[in-house]
């Protein structure tokens, strides 16, 4: 596929982190700092790399997404709504009654392909969805992007295993790789480290990147379409927060939503610095 304008991608980039925050002041909920570190990944994949129709989102040979970390669907929410799975005015619905955008993804919504949040399970539930388009015979790509926090769920190692035993080559798992979780630093709650060398032996091929850079994403996304007979895995280095001065680097971001003064502030730093 030819590579679009990353100037493009940038600019993209910056309005999904706009309407983000609008979407979660206006909630008065959500996890702010883990939304914003998964916005390159998003526009990565569905500008770039997978297959899909917003037109058809049953398109039996289309590519898959699983948000494993499912707090963080406010992101995924503005993406598909960028592509055109649902109008985009329905993002302000987010997380109120009756809303098809809850504060976890749920099966329904248009370009959900998985009811998400109970960390842990996602990496599996693709395991599984690559395993079936194999005996149909597809070539579909799986994706599933985790949060570091959450590879502290045993499960994940367990589909770690699952998916080299069957030399699952269409998965790509990606970590946003951001360094905090809910209570604070990774490496003070439960140390993931050393991550590379965990994923290597459990059987994956394991890349690196910046996970805010879009050629270093690309480039990692094509690596891992060219790989075979085993899974690839993206530690996908990212800041939490991404973009707001006052909230990056910062735990207290993980699950509360901007008030409107705050919002406005972020934004216009947005507005200012890209």
């Amino acid at each position: 596929m030819k590579r679009p304008d990353v100037e493009e991608l940038k600019r993209t980039a910056k309005n999904l982190r706009k309407t983000i925050l609008k979407m979660l002041s206006e909630a008065g909920s959500g996890h702010t700092g883990g939304s914003l570190s998964l916005v390159e990944i998003l526009v990565s994949l569905y500008v770039y790399k997978m297959r899909h129709d917003p037109k058809k989102p049953h398109w039996p040979d289309r590519d898959r997404l699983v948000l494993s970390k499912g707090h963080g669907c406010s992101a995924l929410y503005a993406a598909l709504a960028e592509a055109g799975y649902f109008p985009k005015k329905e993002l302000m619905t987010f997380r109120k009654f009756h809303s098809r955008l809850q504060g976890h993804p749920q099966l329904g919504l248009p370009g959900i392909e998985a009811s998400t949040g109970s960390l842990g399970q996602g990496l599996s539930i693709t395991n599984g969805m690559a395993l079936s388009a194999r005996l149909d015979g597809r070539k579909s790509r799986f994706y599933c992007i985790m949060g570091d926090g959450e590879l502290n769920e045993g499960q994940v190692w367990e589909a770690a295993m699952t998916g080299a035993h069957y030399k699952l080559d269409t998965v790509c798992g990606i970590v946003d790789f951001n360094k905090i979780q809910i209570d604070g630093f990774c490496r003070d709650i439960m140390t993931i480290e050393p991550l590379k060398d965990k994923w290597v032996s459990f059987g994956w091929r394991v890349l690196e990147c910046d996970g805010h850079n879009f050629g270093e994403l690309m480039d990692a996304l094509d690596e891992a379409e060219n790989t075979g007979g085993k899974p690839t895995v993206i530690l996908a280095h990212t800041v939490k927060g991404k973009g707001v001065s006052f909230m990056e680097h910062d735990a207290k971001w993980h699950g509360v939503a901007p008030k409107p003064e705050e919002m406005k502030q972020a934004i216009e730093e947005l507005d200012e610095k890209y």
